[in-house]
C-alpha cells in the first residue's frame, strides 16, 4: 500500500488555500518538452496535490526518483520510480503515452500531464489531472536533474500552486538518503487503481491527512 500510493503523484497536501496572484495564465501555460528532456533520472523535489492521502505521504515519503526510458513504440516511453517510505525501499514500473509534450495514460485510470514554465533549467514541473471513475484530482509536481534547486524555483512552483487554488507544494529534503538502482520494480498502475477507487479508503486517507496537519503543521 506504501509504495501503490506513490505510484503517479508521489503527491503532497497542505492546507490554507490562497487567492490566485495576477498572471496566472502565463504561469500555468504548458511549454513545449521534447522527448529527449524526459529521459533519464529525475529527482522528486515537491509538489502539491488533492489526493487523498497525499499530505500523510508527504511526511512519510523522504526521497523518490524516476528514471524514463524508451521503448520500442515512438510514443511510448518506459518509468520506472523507486521511493524511500518509513526507511524502506520499493519500486515500480509502468508504461506511459508521451507525444505533444503530453504525458497520457489511458487505463486503468485517465491521467494527463503537462508541463509549466520553471526557474530550474533542468527541471520539469508538471500538472497532472486524474480520474478515476467519478472521482477526478489534480497535482502539481516538480522534477529536477539534481538533488535540489534554487529558492526562485521553488517560488515559482508556490505562485503556480496558488494559481490552481492548490495548497502551498511541500519540499523534499535535498540531503535525505536516496534508494539504490538494483530494486526489483512491481507493477503499479492496476494497484494504484484499486486505491483512486476505494471509497472508504479516501475517507481514512483524508482522516490521516487531518492527523498530520494537526501535529505536524
Amino acid at each position: 500500500m506504501k509504495c501503490v500510493a506513490a505510484v503517479v503523484l508521489l503527491s503532497l497536501l497542505s492546507l490554507g488555500l490562497s487567492a490566485p496572484q495576477s498572471g496566472c495564465d502565463a504561469l500555468l501555460k504548458p511549454i513545449t518538452v521534447s522527448t529527449e528532456e524526459m529521459l533519464g533520472r529525475l529527482y522528486f523535489i515537491g509538489g502539491s496535490s488533492d489526493i487523498p492521502g497525499s499530505r500523510s505521504l508527504a511526511h512519510l515519503m523522504t526521497s523518490a526518483w524516476l528514471d524514463m526510458t524508451v521503448t520500442s513504440k515512438s510514443n511510448v516511453l518506459n518509468i520506472v520510480q523507486t521511493q524511500r517510505i518509513l526507511g524502506e525501499c520499493s519500486s515500480l514500473a509502468y508504461d506511459v503515452i508521451f507525444e505533444n509534450s503530453t504525458m497520457l495514460i489511458e487505463q486503468p485510470f485517465y491521467l494527463k500531464e503537462v508541463y509549466l514554465s520553471t526557474e530550474c533549467a533542468d527541471c520539469l514541473v508538471a500538472k497532472e489531472d486524474v480520474i478515476a471513475g467519478n472521482d477526478n484530482f489534480t497535482s502539481l509536481l516538480m522534477f529536477s536533474k539534481s538533488r535540489s534547486v534554487s529558492p526562485a524555483a521553488v517560488e515559482l512552483l508556490k505562485k503556480q500552486a496558488e494559481c490552481l487554488l492548490m495548497p502551498t507544494p511541500i519540499m523534499s529534503n535535498s540531503n535525505s538518503e536516496i534508494c539504490p538502482d538494483n530494486i526489483t520494480p512491481s507493477e503499479g498502475l492496476s494497484a494504484l487503481n484499486s486505491v483512486l477507487q476505494a471509497k472508504m479508503g479516501h475517507r481514512v486517507a483524508r482522516l490521516l491527512d487531518a492527523v498530520f496537519d494537526m501535529f505536524i503543521n
